[in-house]
């Protein structure tokens, strides 16, 4: 990272961050032409997890690339100066990572995942009837380097 004051190190902290937000912009690229997706998702420390139905254009760029790209922010604010417009910013905190998704096949996999993924938005305890599951993909994305940063000028809201 080029701005080293920026950077939050601490993986609980970047942890913190993620817990916190309810959408996933997941990066993939096919024939060198990048795509952006926004997910819902779930996380538990050491990887993330998203579902998708049986096809389109996600499920066309993982069967052939499953290296991926993925951003989180929080607590953006936008930062102004009356007096210079140059000095406008914003206070935020985000992460970036990487890793590869795989798709995870077995029943208890795809239920894992679900889990994981409910768990980041309810406390409920949920139960997943098998019917539904056999259409439904289940993906975990192994993370393989992950960095936080927050602006200087960073207020917790």
């Amino acid at each position: 990272m080029r701005r080293k004051e920026k950077e939050i190190q601490d993986q609980t902290d970047i942890s913190q961050i993620i817990r916190k937000c309810e959408v996933c912009r997941l990066g993939l690229s096919q024939n060198n032409i990048p795509y952006i997706v926004p997910i819902s998702f779930g996380y538990d420390g050491e990887a993330l997890y998203f579902h998708s139905t049986g096809s389109g254009k996600k499920m066309d760029m993982l069967s052939v690339n499953s290296n991926v790209c993925f951003e989180f922010e929080s607590d953006v604010k936008l930062v102004t100066n009356e007096d210079k417009p140059c000095n406008w910013s914003f206070s935020f905190q985000s992460v970036i990572g990487f890793g590869k998704a795989e798709e995870l096949v077995s029943q208890e996999g795809k239920i894992e995942g679900l889990k994981r993924i409910m768990e980041q938005y309810s406390d409920k305890k949920w139960d997943f009837p098998e019917m539904p599951l056999k259409k439904l993909r289940v993906w975990k994305i192994k993370i393989e380097s992950i960095t936080g940063k927050q602006s200087m000028d960073f207020v917790q809201q």
